[in-house]
């Protein structure tokens, strides 16, 4: 079994960059694909990033290109999510998954029945 534990979301005003942490344990981290998704209210959680379980490839919904960039650290069990240029409505709770490894792809990363294990999210709020 494996528990995450996201943390680093908070209150920032628009244009200001926040970084989001994913920490696991349990089992190694670098046997798996890890994502970031989110969930505003009222509204289905959506995917934000994937990045395979080497850290080599990446994906991000479009809403967040070049804003946001995934990275991992497996020696340290740790996910991250560096976000720049906030927006309002970037303000969601975020999630940290893990799936299996494997070629990152749109369909399956993408897909909240992909992932074996979520953690219990950070608030991100961005003021306008």
């Amino acid at each position: 079994q494996v528990q995450l534990v996201e943390s680093g979301g908070g209150l920032v005003q628009a244009g200001g960059s926040l970084r989001l942490s994913c920490a696991a344990s349990g089992r190694a981290m670098s046997s798996y694909t890890a994502s970031w998704f989110r969930q505003a209210p009222g509204k289905e959680r959506e995917f934000v990033a994937a990045i395979s379980n080497g850290g080599v490839s990446t994906i991000y919904a479009d809403s967040v290109k070049g804003r946001f960039a995934i990275s991992r650290d497996n020696a340290k069990n740790t996910a991250y999510l560096q976000m720049n240029s906030l927006r309002p409505e970037d303000t969601a709770v975020y999630y940290c998954a893990l799936g299996p490894r494997g070629m990152l792809t749109a369909q399956t990363t993408g897909s909240i029945g992909f992932y074996n294990y979520w953690g219990q999210g950070t608030q991100v709020t961005v003021s306008s």
